[in-house]
């Protein structure tokens, strides 16, 4: 019985993974950070698994873990004292023909996003999944209207930031 559980969660965990890595990319500002929070999501959902009851489906249950993983992971940093990290693109070397341009916007966008409070990353990163408002009010636990009218408020929030 234990056996087909876990061949199950193991299946269904590789099978929606990238939903963990984008929330870690989200939460964490380099690859060990990533990692550990990688694992330690895993970990969350495994005790949580043997309650999931199928009424909603894996991903989006999953979704919810493992965004009130990070969170909870993410405020217990916020306590701790800020530090600069130097910046890792200072350092590339740029081949000459190479057009980074679309990697600069990405990394602005997330730099954009790292900003935001909790519940707003969580609703930028279900709305760039291609969520629905639905399925976003349902994972976040808020009103479909809720959700529309906080994502309107993120876009011009992400807007001033990225344009100030």
């Amino acid at each position: 019985m234990t056996q087909d559980l876990e061949h199950k969660f193991v299946s269904e965990l590789e099978a929606n993974q990238n939903i963990v890595h984008k929330i870690c990319k989200i939460y964490t500002d380099c690859t060990d950070a990533h990692k550990d929070l990688f694992q330690e999501i895993t970990i969350q959902l495994w005790k949580a698994y043997p309650k999931f009851r199928g009424e909603a489906k894996f991903s989006t249950w999953m979704y919810r873990i493992s965004l009130n993983t990070a969170i909870t992971l993410y405020r217990k940093t916020k306590r701790q004292p800020h530090t600069d990290k130097l910046d890792p693109l200072l350092y590339k070397v740029k081949a000459i023909d190479y057009d980074d341009t679309e990697e600069q916007q990405l990394a602005l966008m997330y730099d954009a996003i790292k900003q935001l409070n909790d519940i707003e990353k969580a609703l930028v990163f279900l709305y760039l999944e291609d969520k629905n408002y639905r399925e976003i009010s349902e994972t976040i636990g808020i009103s479909e209207i809720n959700a529309r009218v906080k994502m309107n408020r993120i876009k011009k929030k992400l807007k001033n930031i990225l344009n100030p």
